[in-house]
């Protein structure tokens, strides 16, 4: 059992593709344990402490070690797996390192409480995981193979991301908004569809404007369409007006991404004398960086020509008043396509109404709820898909 250990940790050591391994919690605590273990003179108060904090950590992540080493393979984020998402050619010895090195991963993964705990040699309770047999290497290479709609390392564990302190962070728990949760304005999100598809399909998609009143579903629709595509490698990235400017750092982060990025940003204005006016009119016409073919821009806005112009502007105090419009105005013409979301009409608004109450279970007669939804509509900012959403979950719990 000694030389079994002792094998295994030396093996360890000798990690390279794998090596952020060795850097975890969990396996940082099994080679204390482990070191302990294997000295000539084993201490059993001590060996029961750090066997105790191993387990412990491990309880934090899963109750399955091979599982554990399973999710952690699957999405490290090596050289080896980004050299494979970017497509070049992999040496031989590479390959040949990365099957050894999935064999040491797979002996660590079947190691038992019962072996280390035959070892101690103690009488008392000792906490216990689980090991469930799995083929790593089977599973690696299907990994491998679908890196294009899967990705790798946070890129595979999550599908939406925020930009902070100019690193790109997973949402842990982002909007779930579906397609199936949304009624009305079929006409525009399969406009939408069309041109994200494009995006995944590699065929040419565009940027994109959505235009419209607020509460009009411009926002849902966008991130229900990426939750849509989630699985189809399509991942969203939202950004603030004021980053901007870091756009171009981000499309050379994502560039060899085999993945598909909808860069995000939502409720966009800008006044008259913004730099990030600039910075996104550059990046729009490519005069900073092309996006490149996996990268696209969405964004939501309450106005159609995205600025928001002072009486001053309007009345001519500025010495070239109709070069400055046409400037500003300009912008929205250089995304490719515009969906305006128009305020919808009165039996709109009520089949949206008519919908959602049915998705909620609302038992109602439907000429009282059209009135009361109609009551709610003139108290509450107008007729909106927003408005009608508020209306019935406000109705189905009785208020």
């Amino acid at each position: 059992m000694q030389h079994t250990l002792k094998g295994l940790n030396e093996k360890l050591d000798s990690l390279a593709v794998f090596r952020n391994i060795l850097n975890t919690d969990i396996i940082k605590s099994l080679r204390r344990l482990l070191d302990l273990l294997l000295k000539d003179e084993l201490s059993e108060d001590k060996a029961v402490y750090t066997y105790g904090e191993f387990v412990s950590c491990l309880y934090k992540h899963d109750f399955d070690f091979s599982r554990y080493i399973y999710n952690f393979i699957l999405n490290d984020e090596n050289f080896y797996v980004k050299a494979k998402a970017a497509g070049r050619d992999i040496p031989d010895l590479i390959e040949k390192c990365v099957d050894e090195e999935l064999n040491i991963l797979d002996d660590l993964s079947k190691l038992t409480p019962l072996e280390i705990k035959e070892y101690m040699d103690y009488d008392g309770f000792l906490p216990a995981w689980e090991n469930t047999m799995l083929n790593l290497k089977e599973e690696y290479q299907r990994k491998i193979n679908s890196l294009s709609v899967t990705g790798y390392g946070i890129y595979a564990k999550y599908n939406a991301f925020v930009l902070k302190n100019d690193k790109i962070v997973p949402v842990k728990y982002p909007d779930r908004q579906s397609l199936d949760d949304l009624y009305g304005y079929e006409r525009e999100r399969n406009l939408i569809i069309r041109n994200t598809k494009a995006l995944i399909d590699g065929s040419g998609a565009s940027n994109m404007l959505l235009y419209g009143d607020a509460g009009t579903g411009k926002s849902s629709s966008v991130k229900a369409v990426c939750n849509y595509f989630k699985n189809d490698g399509l991942r969203l990235l939202e950004i603030k007006k004021n980053q901007l400017y870091k756009i171009p750092n981000i499309v050379d982060e994502l560039s060899a991404n085999p993945l598909k990025f909808v860069i995000f940003i939502d409720d966009l204005s800008f006044t008259g004398n913004d730099d990030n006016f600039s910075a996104l009119k550059a990046i729009l016409e490519g005069g900073v960086a092309a996006l490149g073919s996996n990268v696209v821009i969405y964004a939501t806005s309450n106005r159609r020509h995205l600025v928001k112009e002072t009486m001053s502007e309007r009345t001519g105090d500025e010495l070239h008043l109709n070069d400055t419009l046409q400037e500003t105005m300009s912008l929205a013409a250089r995304f490719g396509l515009t969906i305006t979301f128009q305020k919808p009409s009165k039996d709109e608004y009520l089949n949206i109404v008519k919908n959602l109450a049915k998705q909620y279970e609302v038992e109602i007669d439907e000429k009282d709820l059209y009135i009361k939804a109609e009551a709610f509509a003139i108290r509450n900012n107008g007729r909106s898909a927003r408005t009608a959403k508020q209306f019935v979950e406000l109705l189905k719990i009785g208020i």
